[in-house]
């Protein structure tokens, strides 16, 4: 794999979706997503899903739509900053595997290990050698993960300079989102042509059959949510067929002991669809 063109080079607009579509959409990825974790909970599946890219592009929103339709007790999500005084001197892979999902659980981070070879490598926080290194590190680590049973997807959320420039200012013009804003975004905003180099040598070197790399361009919001839900979804679906969980006859005993209660075949029927 490997054979990505230059970031700066993808086509970021789709065409217009109202909002009563993408509504009808998001729901019915919703449940396929919550149909796939219940699958999972069953059969003790693990699930990472890894989410980079620029500020302002749209991350939180997505994170926000994937985990509004789960089952909340079995997925966590991880905000990614840097490393606190514990985990400062040790391999940054560390805080990692310290965050790996348990049997039935799905982990989402927001941001990840790609940070050796994004804002470390740009902002010099570590040493060439190092961040250079990485990708060998981190693809041995994704292996290790996947050759576990571990499910991987990879979003990069790509937004242009001209609709960062949008979002960052009608983040500075709303005090409610004041918040979201930090020196640092425009330290990176300056270096967009280093980040921009090292976004397209990441998806070059890391981009793998068991952990494939998939850009999202979230010029527009609504295109780019619809798009990271499918994509969880087709990923998670491969070599998975869903079926119907049939009720325990022991709990319909029990059930029927207590109360009385008898399974009606028609009323639980799966209306769903």
């Amino acid at each position: 794999m490997g054979n990505w063109p230059a970031l700066d080079k993808i086509e970021m607009i789709d065409g217009p979706i109202d909002e009563k579509t993408y509504e009808h959409e998001i729901r019915k990825l919703q449940k396929k997503l919550l149909d796939l974790q219940i699958h999972q909970l069953r059969t003790g599946g693990r699930t990472i899903i890894c989410i980079d890219g620029w500020d302002a592009a749209g991350k939180g929103g997505l994170i926000e739509r994937i985990v509004a339709g789960l089952e909340p007790k079995s997925v966590h999500v991880w905000r990614i900053g840097a490393p606190t005084s514990d985990e400062q001197g040790r391999h940054y892979l560390w805080r990692f595997w310290e965050r790996l999902p348990a049997r039935g659980n799905w982990a989402i981070f927001d941001r990840t290990w790609y940070g050796r070879v994004l804002v470390e490598r740009v902002e010099g926080f570590c040493e060439k050698r190092a961040w250079k290194r990485a990708y060998r590190e981190i693809n041995e680590f994704e292996r290790e993960l996947a050759d576990d049973g571990v499910r991987i997807v990879k979003l990069l959320v790509h937004v242009s300079a001209d609709e960062q420039k949008r979002r960052m200012v009608d983040r500075l013009n709303k005090p409610h989102k004041h918040y979201k804003v930090g020196l640092e975004d425009f330290r990176n905003i300056a270096k967009r042509k280093q980040y921009l180099e090292a976004y397209d040598d990441m998806l070059e070197r890391t981009d793998t059959d068991h952990a494939a790399w998939h850009v999202i361009a979230s010029d527009d919001k609504m295109h780019a949510r619809l798009k990271g839900l499918r994509i969880i979804a087709d990923e998670l679906s491969r070599g998975i067929e869903l079926t119907k969980q049939e009720l325990d006859p022991a709990i319909a005993d029990a059930a029927f002991k207590i109360w009385g209660w008898k399974a009606d075949e028609k009323k639980n029927v799966d209306k769903r669809k």
